[in-house]
C-alpha cells in the first residue's frame, strides 16, 4: 500500500516529467546543429571527383530564437567542417510567431559572408523569402530583400540558373531553381529552362528549396538537395502532423532515392510558427561525393 509520502513522491516526479517534456521542445529549437553525413557516389558521378559539400537550410532569422549571433556561429561550424563549397537552401527571412524583434537582412547576411569555401558560397531563396517581403507580392518583377541582402553579401544566388565549378580539374555544374511557391500559388521555378544552361555532359547537383520537384527532375541530376520540410519541425517515431508539402513525409527528410536518383532533404536550423522542435534536431549537412 502506497504511503502518503510516497505518493507525493510519485506526484513530485510525474510534475517534474511533464515541465521537462513540455520544455524539451523548446531546448531542441534552440540546440547547437547537429552534423548530419552523407557519402555517396551518386548517378553520372566523375571518377575521381571528390567534392564535400556542407548544406545549412531554414535558419528563420529572428530574435530571440535565430539571432544574428547564432547564425554566425552556425557559420562557424559549417567552416570547421572545412567544405569545398557551400550551399545555401533557402528561407533566411522569419516565419515565426512569438518574437521579440526582427533581424535586419543586413545582419543575418552578414553573419552568412562568414561563410568559407575555396569554391564560393551558393543560394537559392525559399518560400518565406517571398513571402515576408510585401513589396515583391505586390510587385512581382523586384528583387526581394533576401536576395539583394544576399548579394551585397558577396554570396551568388541563383534564380533559375545554373554554374559551371572545377574541383582538381574535373568539373561539375551546381543549378538552382527558382522558389516554386514564390507567389502563394505561383512559382517561379523553370527546370527546363535551368537544364538548359547545362552545355555538357559532366554531372550536375541540383539546388531546390522545396523537394516537391524532385519527381520531375530529369536522371541527367546527380543529387538534388532541398529543405523546406524541417523534417517535420514535430516528428514523434516517424508521426508528423504537419509537413509542408503535397507528398506528406515522402520526402520530410534525410537521403530518398527514387528510381536510382538521390535527393537529400536537410531538416534545417530554425522554425516556422513556433519555436518547437520535437525529434527533428537542428542539423547542418555534410555530403561527400566521390
Amino acid at each position: 500500500m502506497i504511503t502518503r509520502r510516497g505518493f507525493l513522491k510519485l506526484v513530485l516526479k510525474g510534475f517534474v516529467a511533464g515541465a521537462a517534456l513540455a520544455g524539451f521542445p523548446v531546448v531542441e529549437a534552440m540546440a547547437t546543429p547537429r552534423i548530419t553525413r552523407y557519402a555517396l557516389n551518386p548517378p553520372h558521378w566523375t571518377p575521381g571527383l571528390k567534392l564535400k559539400i556542407v548544406a545549412l537550410a531554414d535558419f528563420h532569422a529572428c530574435d530571440p530564437w535565430m539571432t544574428a549571433a547564432r547564425i554566425r556561429s552556425i557559420c562557424d561550424q559549417a567552416n570547421a567542417l572545412n567544405p569545398d563549397v557551400v550551399v545555401l537552401l533557402g528561407d533566411y527571412a522569419p516565419a515565426m510567431r512569438l518574437i521579440t524583434s526582427h533581424v535586419k537582412p543586413s545582419a543575418w547576411a552578414g553573419a552568412l559572408a562568414g561563410l568559407k569555401a575555396p569554391l564560393g558560397v551558393h543560394a537559392v531563396l525559399g518560400n518565406h523569402d517571398y513571402w515576408d517581403d510585401l513589396e515583391f507580392q505586390r510587385h512581382k518583377t523586384i528583387k526581394t530583400f533576401s536576395e539583394t541582402a544576399l548579394r551585397d553579401a558577396g554570396i551568388a544566388v541563383y534564380i533559375n540558373e545554373a554554374v559551371r565549378l572545377e574541383k582538381d580539374g574535373r568539373p561539375f555544374w551546381l543549378a538552382g531553381l527558382g522558389d516554386q511557391l514564390a507567389s502563394r500559388g505561383r512559382g517561379l521555378d523553370d527546370l527546363p529552362g535551368t537544364m538548359a544552361q547545362v552545355a555538357d555532359s559532366h554531372p550536375v547537383i541540383l539546388m531546390a528549396h522545396e523537394p516537391d520537384i524532385f519527381p520531375d527532375v530529369p536522371a541527367r541530376v546527380s543529387l538534388t538537395l532541398s529543405g523546406h520540410t524541417h523534417g517535420g519541425q514535430i516528428n514523434i517515431l516517424g508521426w508528423a502532423p504537419a509537413v509542408p508539402s503535397r507528398f506528406g513525409t515522402r520526402y520530410i527528410g534525410g537521403h530518398i532515392v527514387e528510381n536510382g536518383h538521390h535527393l537529400i532533404v536537410s531538416r534545417g536550423l530554425g522554425c516556422t510558427g513556433l519555436p518547437i522542435r520535437f525529434g527533428s534536431w537542428p542539423e547542418i549537412l555534410e555530403i561527400d561525393l566521390s
